[in-house]
């Protein structure tokens, strides 16, 4: 496993306007690398590679929606015009949901799938050659809902086990090619994801998150981040929570089911 020096190169980031996105954008900065960013928030995401710029940093952004094909080839496009090529995908933009199945539209499934699983593949398909031929770098945010099931996030859910498919079956044909994949599994983040969740009929709820352990910050995800990728990890999973998730999950499923429905079984009270 070789160790990577990021200074000085390219870094793109999708989801950059807040939350673990903006906090990598700064991360990365920080690191002297150049910055392609891309959010659908288009003042937040102004706000943001203007505080960057201010500071010296090389900062191209765009307004974009993962969801839609063309923003992301035509994103890659212009960054590897004016940057020479992209050396770092991080595919990070996403969406979730809290509702029951029974309780949700399909429409939130198709928006579920299309940002959180069709926004990375369509920037991996849009970048991977000039990936390949730099050697470079794709970090996939995902969650712990990619490898465990989780109550009322039947869509969310479903989106990022599809990410774990897709990317540990493309890390496995891109062996040799010096180009690594790193799938993050934050856990529960104090981000802008979980306050703008969709309910059951595709609208915001007002339905408040339940929440296992302590919250971690973005700039502390952002760091831990930045030192797997350093390492060339393939897989990083955040927090306490996570991490026993995980290992229940493998081991003892039914345990794992019991545990989180009796912690988050409040998030499908129909009542509410």
């Amino acid at each position: 496993m070789r160790r990577r020096e990021f200074s000085h190169k390219v870094v793109m980031i999708t989801g950059a306007a807040s939350g673990i996105g903006k906090a990598l954008a700064y991360r990365f900065a920080a690191a002297n690398c150049r910055l392609v960013l891309m959010d659908i928030d288009e003042e937040s995401l102004q706000t943001a590679a203007r505080e960057l710029q201010s500071s010296g940093k090389e900062v191209f952004w765009r307004v974009g929606d993962v969801s839609n094909q063309e923003d992301c080839f035509r994103l890659v496009e212009e960054a590897i015009r004016k940057f020479g090529g992209i050396d770092v995908l991080i595919n990070n933009a996403g969406i979730t949901h809290r509702s029951a199945f029974r309780d949700t539209s399909l429409d939130v499934y198709h928006r579920a799938m299309n940002v959180n699983y069709f926004g990375s593949v369509y920037c991996t398909k849009a970048a991977i050659e000039n990936l390949i031929q730099r050697q470079g770098m794709i970090i996939v945010i995902s969650s712990i809902a990619g490898f465990s099931p989780l109550l009322g996030r039947t869509g969310y859910s479903a989106a990022k086990h599809a990410l774990h498919g897709f990317f540990d079956s493309l890390r496995t044909e891109l062996r040799g090619t010096g180009v690594d994949v790193l799938i993050v599994c934050p856990g529960f983040t104090d981000t802008n994801i979980g306050k703008n969740a969709l309910g059951g009929d595709g609208k915001p709820t007002a339905h408040l998150q339940s929440r296992i352990g302590q919250s971690l910050m973005p700039d502390e995800v952002a760091d831990r981040i930045y030192t797997s990728a350093e390492k060339g990890k393939s897989l990083l999973i955040l927090s306490t929570v996570g991490k026993l998730s995980y290992f229940l999950t493998k081991l003892y499923p039914s345990l794992y089911a019991k545990i989180m429905v009796r912690s988050l079984r409040s998030e499908l009270d129909r009542n509410k």
